[in-house]
């Protein structure tokens, strides 16, 4: 072989070598590119070749994963206007008013001013057409949005629909070719895995932080704050995240968003080793009903199941009423199927024990949420459970609050009544012997400024039917289009029931 043929030779390995290289690179770039059309949700570009989560620590560089991220990452600002609050309690008549004003009328039961309000936090744009999802308790309540994006571009954002349950929103800012994160899937997530959480700290400019998931399917009972069927099954990360970083991203070193950060474990209020995550798999879901229906399709499965970390007194009187040994993390016991629920009209029992949900392996209450918040009334799902220590399989018909299957759209109705509603304090029902309701906070504008209704006002009826919370209202009025409506009530702290009749007219 001569020196020419050599150099040939190199010359092919060269080019084949380079050749491979760049072909993998375009297979690996195919396999991770993608694009959330507009709109259209959810969208699961998870499951790369050769991730990097398995790479050596040594190895590991965030910068990629950073420099992708941080675009999609906008700094949420929101404005509440200052308000009269009027207390539930009967007014009296200030004595001073006529000398010093009204500035006394909240010692007196009189309506008090709440100042105005600012505050900030972060959020995910996850479309190019501008779709943002956020925390609740970021925009809850908020009077302007304004978002900022990482360039300082800023723009007024629209409310399209909020959760309390899962404390999370989706809002819109007006454009196209918005930098946006692509999904990841929540459910590859192991334990080690390094995470990086992105959000806008203290009102700081964009952050990134970084950490590990310490553990998954956690629940703090923080939700019930807000909603009255929380839903929490949080990814654990030791990524530092303050005050601001609500509604931001974690995502994975692929760049991918695997969690919208929510809320610390702190006794101070600021990061103490411990953030929370709502899961990105579970996002995807909530987000698409809000974007397509205005509200969450939740799906329920109609059980009661003890809470997490018991004490032994508790697990004592729970083998009691069950019968049975109970062993933590073998399933979710069923303390009770409610009748007319999904599990009952399935056949499962009080003691039954579910360890599966279409083959997913289920041994928390949080897990056993996670799980089913992915799904809407109607859907069908597989669940395997032990009674008497035999496994069982049956397939269960998921039902929503109300105990059907229907589609709940953000009722029109809700939003022709105006007035500020929310859910009725827990210790405020049981003094008053009911078992929930919806106080009108402020009667506003709307249908219900046409009734002789006042301020404080506790909704616990339509037409009849029992409205324990604000999902269950937005139930009862979703397929009303004309007519009249009763509503009926009464006043915390006197004596009697009231009923308010409101004519609604068909547009």
């Amino acid at each position: 072989m001569n020196w020419k043929n050599g150099l040939v030779i190199v010359a092919i390995s060269a080019t084949t070598a380079l050749a491979s290289v760049w072909g993998y690179g375009k297979f690996v770039e195919n396999q991770q590119a993608g694009v959330q059309e507009e709109g259209k949700l959810p969208v699961n570009y998870a499951g790369f070749l050769g991730s990097p989560n398995n790479a050596a620590v040594g190895s590991i560089d965030f910068t990629a994963a950073a420099t992708t991220g941080t675009p999609a990452v906008v700094h949420i600002k929101t404005r509440t206007k200052a308000k009269q609050i009027s207390s539930n309690q009967r007014q009296q008549r200030n004595p001073f008013a006529d000398m010093f004003g009204d500035d006394f009328g909240d010692f007196f039961g009189g309506p008090r001013v709440q100042p105005e309000q600012r505050a900030s936090g972060s959020g995910v744009i996850i479309t190019e057409d501008g779709y943002i999802v956020t925390n609740n308790h970021v925009i809850d309540g908020a009077d302007e949005i304004n978002v900022t994006l990482a360039n300082k571009k800023s723009y007024k954002a629209t409310l399209i629909g909020q959760d309390p349950n899962s404390d999370l929103a989706v809002i819109k800012i007006e454009g196209k070719s918005f930098p946006y994160i692509v999904y990841g899937n929540s459910d590859e997530a192991k334990l080690g895995q390094w995470v990086l959480a992105i959000g806008y700290p203290f009102s700081l400019d964009v952050t990134v932080t970084a950490g590990i998931i310490s553990a998954k399917a956690r629940s703090i009972d923080i939700n019930r704050r807000q909603g009255a069927n929380p839903v929490e099954s949080f990814i654990q990360t030791d990524a530092a995240v303050n005050p601001g970083n609500s509604g931001g991203a974690l995502i994975n070193t692929n760049g991918e968003l695997v969690g919208i950060n929510s809320a610390i474990a702190s006794p101070t209020g600021s990061y103490a080793g411990y953030s929370y995550a709502i899961p990105v798999n579970m996002v995807k879901k909530i987000v698409t009903d809000i974007v397509k229906f205005g509200t969450v399709q939740r799906a329920f499965i109609g059980i009661s199941y003890p809470k997490e970390n018991l004490s032994d007194e508790d697990k004592r009187n729970l083998e009691k009423e069950l019968g049975t040994v109970y062993k933590e993390g073998e399933g979710v016991y069923i303390t009770d199927t409610p009748e007319g629920g999904a599990a009952a009209s399935a056949g499962l029992k009080k003691g039954d024990i579910i360890t599966k949900i279409q083959g997913v392996a289920i041994a928390t209450g949080p897990e056993l949420q996670e799980q089913v918040a992915r799904y809407k009334p109607g859907d069908k799902v597989t669940v395997q459970y032990k009674r008497a220590g035999k496994e069982n399989t049956v397939t269960i018909t998921l039902k929503n609050k109300a105990g059907n299957t229907d589609i709940v759209r953000n009722s029109s109705i809700i939003e022709k009544l105006g007035g500020e509603l929310v859910n009725l304090d827990k210790k405020v029902a049981a003094a008053n012997d009911v078992p929930g309701g919806v106080v009108v906070k402020k009667v506003g504008t709307g249908l219900l400024s046409k009734s002789r209704m006042e301020d404080g006002f506790v909704i616990t009826g339509i037409n009849g039917k029992e409205i324990i919370n604000v999902d269950e209202l937005k139930i009862a009025l979703a397929n009303i289009k004309s007519g009249t409506i009763r509503i009926d009530g009464f006043y915390p702290g006197f004596e009697g029931r009231y009923t308010y009749p409101l004519q609604i007219a068909e547009e």
